[in-house]
């Protein structure tokens, strides 16, 4: 019983000391690789450095006493951080106590939405946020970041922008204000981010240029030279804080609180599932929910701001050799020990080099080929994201999820009130009966029409149905018999037995008469509370198309 409200319990009892020095290993690496990409996210995010740091403390360790996956890296992340700044700086000025203040009641939220819905096993909700809307949103959002963090590379202070031709034509009318030096560091550090990191990946690159380039600040005093800084990072443990809900704020940040929910919880369970496959043990969806509602709620009272499982993070945990949770642990303890004693080191750290953290962390996320194979598998969901992808470019990541979702519904609306039908041939004893536009070679059955639906039937998709029969009787003056194949049908609903039962009885006045094959059991308990049974007698209890048309031709 332990065990499932606090899954940490399960592992530290069968905890083994040869854990302990690949755990150690893991918590190192990504501790090493979340201390300058914390920063650099919370700046992304509009708030100061120091932020990201605190949110990837007492989170972390809230999660992985609660969190039912043993690998997941929860912190600070760049998509997370961008809805947090669009949707902010509509309230307030970044920067501003009020600023801090939305972004401590958007964590509030989306920690009690989570907790909620972990509660009510609300987890299958992220269900309804296709692949292709992610996708296409995190590649929008990938440019739209990077394009964000021109100002700190660039050193142009350029304004927000919803829409990226807004910021694509300030930025051509601003060029000439580049600022040389600056635009060195950035382009440099970003380059040197993208080689290291293919060349190689286990290196702590991130780490190595904030060292290299705080040093030459420091050492030549590039700050005077106009090279914007960091500056001083409070150092100390993260305070104790009673964030407020002001409830006017609540309307303005609930569509955020929603899309940090469901993008950062898919982020996060797509990963984690996906190693603990590998792991062999089990990641509880609604127990996520719960953890990172508390880790978000923790957030809220350290003066953090929301976290989720970070992807890339997990990935690199996972490949350090952590085994259990000991290891985020060890990563959150010292990131601790760096807010107690290694701040004030931060100080001549130049925005520019945050800026090229966050650009080489995000040119991954534009995923090129999953698009063109998602348009090569199923037009409708390359559709779905190239919509999501445009949209968010236009108008902004609220939108763009917005957009892509309901096009995503619409498409398996549609497919549901069109669901697929074939017209039935014999092929041979091998294959049976068969659709015959795919298999031209397969015998029909003169005044036989078979049909098979491939689907539950259900009020919205019988007006199809009926369109398909007064068109299939149109078409075939002499047909005498109408062979239903339900053995795609796993479900019938109420309305669609009695539009049905109607279809029936008017096609027997005119000379067409029905039969039933391969009805399942659910189904054929729903039909004989119907008039079916009197409409089609023993037509109903055909078990194989082909006892059918033997019934029906002898």
């Amino acid at each position: 019983m332990l065990g499932r409200i606090l899954p940490a319990f399960e592992w530290l009892r069968a905890y083994r000391k040869e854990d302990w020095r690949k755990d150690l290993a893991a918590g190192l690496i990504v501790a090493v690789m979340l201390v300058p990409q914390a920063m650099a996210y919370a700046a992304l995010a509009g708030l100061p450095p120091v932020i990201g740091l605190y949110a990837s403390t007492v989170p972390l360790f809230i999660y992985t006493i609660f969190g039912s996956s043993r690998h997941l890296a929860v912190g600070p992340v760049a998509i997370i951080s961008m809805i947090i700044y669009a949707q902010c700086r509509e309230i307030a000025a970044p920067g501003s106590p009020e600023y801090t203040e939305a972004v401590l009641a958007l964590c509030v939220m989306v920690g009690l939405l989570q907790v909620v819905m972990g509660l009510f096993r609300a987890g299958f909700m992220v269900n309804f946020l296709s692949h292709a809307v992610i996708s296409g949103l995190t590649s929008a959002a990938a440019i739209l970041i990077a394009l964000s963090q021109m100002k700190h590379v660039l050193g142009v202070p350029l304004h927000s922008h919803h829409s990226i031709i807004g910021t694509l034509a300030e930025l051509a009318a601003r060029l000439h204000e580049v600022h040389p030096p600056t635009l060195l560091f950035g382009l440099a550090g970003t380059g040197a981010l993208l080689l290291l990191k293919k060349r190689w990946p286990r290196l702590p690159s991130a780490l190595l240029l904030v060292i290299a380039a705080t040093a030459a600040v420091r050492l030549f005093r590039l700050d005077l030279a106009g090279i914007a800084i960091v500056g001083e990072v409070p150092r100390g443990l993260p305070r104790l804080l009673l964030p407020g809900l002001d409830p006017g704020l609540v309307p303005a940040l609930l569509p955020a609180a929603l899309i940090i929910v469901l993008v950062g919880f898919v982020e996060s369970i797509s990963i984690s599932q996906l190693i603990a496959a590998r792991e062999r043990y089990r990641v509880d969806a609604n127990q996520e929910l719960r953890a990172l509602g508390m880790a978000n709620l923790a957030a809220a009272i350290t003066g953090g701001y929301p976290v989720t499982g970070g992807f890339s993070r997990t990935a690199v945990n996972y490949q350090a050799g952590a085994r259990t949770g000991m290891a985020s642990f060890i990563t959150a303890a010292l990131i601790l020990l760096t807010l107690l004693f290694f701040t004030p080191l931060f100080h001549y750290l130049p925005n520019a080099v945050l800026g090229a953290i966050v650009i080489a962390a995000v040119v991954d996320l534009v995923d090129v080929r999953g698009a063109i194979a998602l348009f090569r598998l199923k037009r409708s969901s390359g559709l779905s994201l190239l919509l999501t992808f445009i949209v968010t470019l236009s108008f902004g990541i609220e939108i763009g999820v917005f957009s892509g979702t309901v096009f995503a519904l619409l498409v398996f609306i549609w497919r549901s009130a069109h669901p697929h039908t074939a017209e039935l041939g014999y092929v041979n004893p091998g294959l049976g009966f068969r659709n015959i536009k795919r298999y031209p070679e397969a015998a029909t059955f003169p005044g036989v029409f078979i049909l098979r639906v491939d689907a539950s039937l259900y009020f919205a998709n019988m007006a199809f149905l009926e369109d398909l029969l007064r068109r299939t009787v149109h078409e075939k003056p002499g047909l005498r018999w109408i062979l239903m194949d339900f053995s795609g049908v796993n479900d019938i609903d109420g309305c669609a037995v009695q539009s049905f039962g109607a279809l029936i009885d008017a096609y027997q006045d005119a000379g067409i008469t029905f039969a039933l094959a391969a009805v399942k059991g659910p189904v054929r308990d729903v039909l004989e509370r119907s008039a079916w049974p009197a409409l089609l007698g023993k037509r109903m209890e055909y078990a194989s198309v082909q006892q059918a048309l033997d019934a029906i031709l002898e």
